[in-house]
């Protein structure tokens, strides 16, 4: 699986492909709320989030389909994407790595179908003609992709780059994110600061007029306190109204830090996971954390970027 000591899966018949993906990610999910050795289980997951932290706006299943076959990977595209954009090839040999890509069609205003679909479920929607429907997602199909060490030719200049613990401009642009998040911010000096030992805190609101208020106490280390920013927004977005018990919104909280964090150099390898608060779960609620912290961390990443 995602550890050293587990096998790559391959997906490398055709025929039972599609299963064998939906079937990979359920059996990862089930590992990693059944293991009892809570080092292992942390290490699994970490693995996940370095995936996610380098393919921050791909799905959680992508991710994990990506971990499953190739940990590794630091750059994925298909393979004329490979030869056209980056004037590099495949090598010879290599195996493709099988992720789930939307298919976009004409599909029907009523059930949403492809009108290939359409007709065969006996959707009776007439009003408009197929020909005048707009187009939008109507599913998944595998599609193969292959990561840059796979491939030879030009070299991408950016692939190099160190992880480093130096912050640059990070700190004044997550305070300029609050906005497009929805979230209150203050950075606040050390001889003000009113919660104890705590470096970071997410206030709730009162009524739906509000907005959550983030406060991080000042310090010296921009890395840390872009850190707890990011921490206490991911707060913010996901557990207004969520009663779910502190320790697993902890853990939600904090791998959206380490993913947005691993994604702007940082070294976040301090980040505690105690999942052993997820081993009462069963898979499918692993399965819809997974999603929240994919896609609150690509919400944050967006908008740093942006």
């Amino acid at each position: 699986m995602a550890s050293k000591t587990h096998q790559r899966v391959a997906f490398d018949d055709s025929e039972t492909r599609s299963e064998e993906m939906h079937s990979t990610i359920d059996q990862w999910l089930e590992d990693l709320v059944t293991l009892t050795d809570e080092a292992r289980a942390s290490e699994q997951f970490q693995n996940w989030l370095d995936v996610q932290s380098r393919f921050h706006d791909y799905s959680a299943r992508n991710t994990l389909l990506i971990n499953q076959q190739c940990p590794e990977a630091t750059r994925v595209a298909g393979y004329r994407t490979w030869q056209e954009e980056f004037d590099r090839h495949v090598q010879e040999g290599e195996q493709a790595i099988w992720i789930w890509a939307p298919i976009i069609t004409t599909r029907c205003p009523e059930c949403e179908n492809a009108p290939s679909y359409h007709e065969q479920i006996g959707c009776e929607y007439d009003e408009t003609p197929p020909e005048e429907w707009s187009r939008g997602l109507v599913g998944f199909s595998p599609t193969a992709v292959f990561d840059v060490s796979q491939t030879a030719g030009e070299p991408l200049p950016d692939l190099d780059t160190e992880a480093t613990g130096d912050a640059g401009d990070l700190v004044p642009a997550l305070t300029d994110a609050s906005d497009d998040l929805g979230v209150g911010v203050r950075v606040v000096d050390p001889e003000e600061w009113a919660h104890g030992e705590a470096m970071g805190v997410c206030e709730y609101p009162d009524s739906d007029d509000d907005q959550p208020l983030v406060e991080a106490k000042a310090r010296s280390n921009q890395a840390d306190l872009a850190m707890t920013l990011v921490h206490e927004y991911a707060h913010a977005v996901l557990h207004v109204d969520d009663d779910t018990e502190r320790s697993k919104r902890e853990i939600e909280a904090e791998a959206v830090a380490y993913v947005v964090g691993r994604h702007f150099d940082l070294d976040t390898s301090n980040s505690a996971f105690y999942l052993a608060a997820w081993n009462s779960d069963d898979p499918e609620k692993v399965r819809n954390r997974l999603g929240r912290i994919s896609r609150t961390a690509q919400r944050i990443i967006g908008i740093l970027d942006d």
